[in-house]
C-alpha cells in the first residue's frame, strides 16, 4: 500500500469520526462531566434478587471524572418508563406495583473531588400484589441534577431492576406406566399456523445414540403434523441431544443437555423458520415446511405399544405451554420461572405443579385441563386406541432441585 493511499484512508476515517460526533449534536466536549446510574454501563437491566422481605438494593450515581464541586442528584421510581422500554426492546416486563416498593434517600450527592455518589435504597417490601408468572422491574431514573458541570448520559439515565424471586415448585416426576395421550374434544382443536411450544425438562440419565428417550408431543387428533421431542435419536451427536420432530422435518439441538438440572426448551415457527431455544438462547433452526399443526392431542412420553418401557424418559417435566404465535427471543428470555397465564397468544398452559391429584390444569382458563383417568393409547400397535385410567401413576415431586430464580 502506498503512502498516499494510507493518507487517503486516514482522512476518510477522520471524516467518518467527526460525522458520527456531529450526529449526536456537536463534537464531544472532554471537559464535560457525564453522569450515569452505576451498573448501566453495558445494559440498563440488572437483576435484583429477592430472597425474603424486605429486600434492599443500593443505587448510586457515577461521574465520568471527579467533580470539581458537589453535585446533588434526585432519583425517582417512574413506572411509566417500563412501557416505553418494552416497546423499544420487544420485552414483556411488568412495572412493579406501587404498594410493593419504596425508595429511601432519594437525593444522593457526589462530593467535591469524588466520582461516586452516596446510596439510595430501593426496597421490595411486599409481593402480595404480584401476578403469578409476571416478571417485574423497578425503573429508577435520574429526575434532577443540581450542581455545576454534571450532564446526564441519556442511555444510562435509568436502571431497570428486574426482580428475581427464589421460588420452590412441584413438578411431574415421570413414570413409564403413565405414558399415554389426552385427546381434546373436536371443538377444542386449534390450527396452529404460527406457534411456540415450551416446556421445562430435567433428566436423571441419558442413554447412547439409538437408546431413545421420548419426552412429549403436541399434535393432531390422529397424530398428524406432530411436534415431538425426544433424546437419543439416530443421527444425533449423542444421547443427550434433543430432537424436535416437526411438521415436514426434524431439528437437532446444538446443546448437549446435562443431567440433574432444569432446562427451558422453547420451539417457535413463524411460518417460514423453525427455531429451537435452550434457556432463552437460540440453539438451532431449520427452514419451514408451510405446514400447520392441528393441536388437539397431548402425548406424555412414548405411549405406543410396548415402547413405554424402552423409550421411557427418566426425569421431570413442568411448565408446558402452547402459543398461537412465534415468541421473540426477548419474550422467551423472561419465561424460565413461568409466564402470565393471560399472556397474548397463550392457548394452553400446564404448570404441572399441582402437587396432588391426577389432573393437569390449564392455567389459562381456556378449557384444556387433562384428566389422566381418561387417556387413550394404542396398546397393540394396530391403530386402535383403547381407553385407560392411569391416574394412579401420576407422581409429584418437590425438593431442593425444584427451585428457580424468577
Amino acid at each position: 500500500m502506498t503512502r498516499m493511499v494510507k493518507y487517503i484512508i486516514i482522512v476518510a476515517l477522520m471524516a467518518l469520526t467527526f460525522a458520527a460526533c456531529d450526529s449526536e449534536g456537536d463534537r464531544f466536549d472532554y471537559q464535560k462531566v457525564g453522569l450515569l446510574i452505576s451498573g448501566t454501563e453495558q445494559v440498563p437491566v440488572q437483576r435484583f434478587t429477592v430472597d425474603g422481605l424486605p429486600a434492599a438494593y443500593a443505587v448510586t450515581v457515577k461521574a465520568t471524572r471527579r467533580c470539581q464541586s458537589p453535585v446533588t442528584v434526585r432519583l425517582a421510581i417512574d413506572t411509566a418508563l417500563v412501557r416505553a422500554y418494552n416497546a423499544k426492546h420487544g420485552t414483556a416486563y411488568y412495572p412493579v406495583p406501587a404498594s410493593s416498593v419504596t425508595l429511601e434517600n432519594s437525593e444522593v450527592t457526589i462530593p467535591q473531588g469524588e466520582a461516586l455518589s452516596t446510596s439510595a435504597l430501593v426496597k421490595v417490601v411486599s409481593t402480595d400484589d404480584f401476578i403469578e408468572g409476571a416478571t417485574y422491574v423497578i425503573p429508577v431514573t435520574i429526575e434532577q441534577v443540581t450542581g455545576q458541570g454534571g450532564e446526564v448520559i441519556e442511555s444510562s439515565r435509568t436502571i431497570f431492576l428486574q426482580i428475581s424471586r427464589i421460588i420452590s415448585f412441584y413438578s411431574l416426576e415421570n413414570n413409564q406406566a403413565a405414558s399415554s395421550n389426552y385427546i381434546f374434544p373436536d371443538d377444542k382443536m386449534v390450527n396452529l399456523t404460527n406457534y411456540t411450544i415450551e416446556f421445562k425438562v430435567y433428566s436423571y440419565k441419558f442413554g447412547n445414540v439409538g437408546n431413545i428417550k421420548r419426552v412429549l408431543a403436541i399434535e393432531g387428533k390422529n397424530e398428524e403434523e406432530a411436534n415431538m421431542f425426544r433424546f437419543g435419536e439416530n443421527g444425533s451427536a449423542g444421547g443427550d441431544i434433543l430432537q424436535w420432530v416437526l411438521p415436514g422435518g426434524r431439528c437437532f439441538s446444538s446443546t448437549h443437555f446435562k443431567t440433574n438440572r432444569w432446562y427451558l426448551v422453547s420451539c417457535t415457527y413463524d411460518g417460514q423458520t423453525f427455531k429451537m431455544y435452550v434457556d432463552g438462547v437460540e440453539d438451532a433452526q431449520t427452514s419451514g415446511s408451510g405446514k400447520s399443526t392441528p393441536f388437539q392431542r397431548f402425548e406424555l412420553g412414548m405411549s405406543w405399544g410396548n415402547y413405554r418401557t424402552s423409550q421411557f424418559f427418566q426425569g421431570r417435566l413442568c411448565e408446558v405451554r402452547v402459543w398461537n404465535r412465534a415468541l421473540t427471543a426477548s419474550e422467551i428470555s423472561t419465561g424460565f420461572a413461568g409466564v402470565n397465564a393471560h399472556s397474548d397468544g397463550l392457548v394452553a398452559y400446564w404448570k404441572m405443579n399441582e402437587g396432588e391429584g391426577h389432573i393437569f390444569h390449564d392455567a389459562t382458563g381456556h378449557g384444556y385441563d387433562m384428566d389422566w383417568t381418561d387417556t387413550w393409547r394404542d396398546d397393540r400397535e394396530n391403530g386402535v386406541l383403547v381407553a385407560h385410567d392411569y391416574s394412579q401413576y401420576i407422581r409429584w415431586i418437590k425438593d431442593d432441585n425444584n427451585k428457580v430464580a424468577q
